[in-house]
């Protein structure tokens, strides 16, 4: 039995698409265990782009079971608009699975996604305002609504004519905004529920047959570790727990069967949206890197904010998930930089810190302590072993591993599967 964990270790956008799918041909089932359609996935195999926002990596390989956990929000137009891409382009669905569990998005979460945002001014959050936030609250509230739920109409009906009430004073007393219809809402869903229902399914015989006939299981999040709702830069955060934790209950997989927590992560640094980001460039330099890096999101195309690879956010990633292996991506965007900077720690207030603060205004403004490295100042994407990278690059990425804690397994240098340099395995 194999059950691989693999989790982003920075403010997502790691590149962990292009490893699930170097994974998830050679695994049984993979498992999306939290977030929505406010982050993606993007995969490149023989030169064609796929572009996953719910739907997992593997579906990409027939015989692999791809399953949407039940800690994930689901929203049904959003589901069905990528699986009729999916299937337009040729890519068969049958392998797909829905956990009755999993959360809907409503008509009405964006809409309160927007105005709060609107209403926050200058603290705003930077949301995709895809209603991925009020989903989740509305699941801890108890009053969310189940993708099981399209299958009982009584039931949902039912509930949606409590919820709404509760739903349309906010949006009229709070917000001056127009209410929603109930049969409105009622008939879309259930229109949905036809097409959705056979992907619905009971996950847990799924995933505990597979434990117990010892099948690789590949559990894939959304965003990164800093993203994460309780270790994260709080409040600039998603509002799931995209870390090895959340992938264990957003499965139903116990921490005692994971054999491995694989770590993905960029060479430097990005993220989306407000809040702080210690080794941020906002210069020349900084746009140089983003364009080389065509960092712009899969989801939204916004622009990514980007910087040097901080190693204190890495270590912490490592530590909190129990990381035991590192992907390091897009190595090959920095060919053309003389000089490269890693993060080591922090000076805030005259104290040294190893790791990112829970108190964001301070953390906003710590200096970072630098290490300086040689840029190679040769191209990689050629490369097809760890061993033809130029010295200087190796000397780089072996002081990632060595700051981080962890060996550095696999390196990229560019899109597709053969720029992918594996030094040791990252499944049993």
């Amino acid at each position: 039995m194999s059950v691989t964990i693999l989790v982003g270790g920075q403010w997502g956008d790691e590149g962990k698409g292009k490893v699930i799918d170097l994974l998830a041909d050679t695994v049984d089932m993979v498992i999306r265990s939290q977030g929505g359609n406010n982050a993606g996935h993007t995969v490149v195999t023989g030169g064609k782009e796929h572009r996953f926002h719910l739907i997992p990596s593997g579906i990409l390989y027939p015989q692999t079971t791809c399953i949407i956990g039940h800690g994930v929000v689901v929203d049904p137009k959003a589901f069905l608009q990528e699986l009729d891409e999916l299937q337009n382009g040729g890519i068969p669905a049958e392998n797909l699975v829905i956990s009755e569990r999993a959360h809907m998005v409503m008509p009405y979460h964006p809409v309160l996604d927007q105005l709060g945002e609107e209403m926050r001014g200058d603290d705003r959050l930077g949301t995709t305002w895809r209603g991925i936030g009020p989903a989740y609250e509305d699941k801890v509230r108890r009053i969310g609504f189940r993708i099981g739920d399209l299958q009982k109409p009584a039931f949902l009906e039912k509930k949606l004519r409590f919820v709404l009430r509760l739903k349309n004073e906010s949006l009229t007393r709070l917000y001056g905004a127009d209410p929603f219809n109930e049969r409105e809402i009622l008939d879309e869903y259930l229109g949905y529920a036809e097409r959705i229902d056979p992907y619905i399914r009971d996950i847990y015989p799924l995933i505990q047959d597979a434990l117990n006939a010892n099948r690789r299981i590949l559990l894939e999040g959304a965003q990164g570790v800093m993203l994460d709702i309780d270790l994260g830069t709080y409040p600039y955060v998603t509002s799931s727990s995209p870390t090895a934790g959340g992938a264990c209950t957003g499965s139903g997989i116990p921490p005692s069967r994971i054999t491995r927590t694989v770590g993905v992560f960029k060479a430097y640094t990005t993220r989306v949206g407000y809040g702080p980001f210690p080794t941020e460039l906002t210069d020349p330099l900084g746009d140089q890197l983003r364009e080389v890096g065509a960092e712009y999101g899969t989801t939204t195309g916004r622009a990514r904010r980007v910087g040097w690879f901080d190693a204190a956010v890495s270590r912490y990633a490592v530590a909190t998930n129990g990381i035991d292996a590192m992907v390091l991506t897009k190595v090959d965007v920095l060919d053309e930089f003389h000089t490269l900077k890693i993060c080591t720690g922090y000076m805030s207030k005259g104290e040294y810190w190893d790791h990112p603060m829970a108190n964001i205004s301070h953390l906003k403004h710590v200096e970072p302590i630098y290490e300086e490295f040689p840029g190679w100042m040769s191209p990689t994407r050629e490369c097809r072993r760890y061993e033809d990278l130029p010295q200087a690059c190796r000397a780089y990425i072996e002081r990632i591993g060595e700051l981080c804690g962890a060996s550095v397994n696999v390196v990229s240098v560019g899109p597709d599967r053969e720029h992918t340099l594996v030094r040791t395995p990252l499944l049993d």
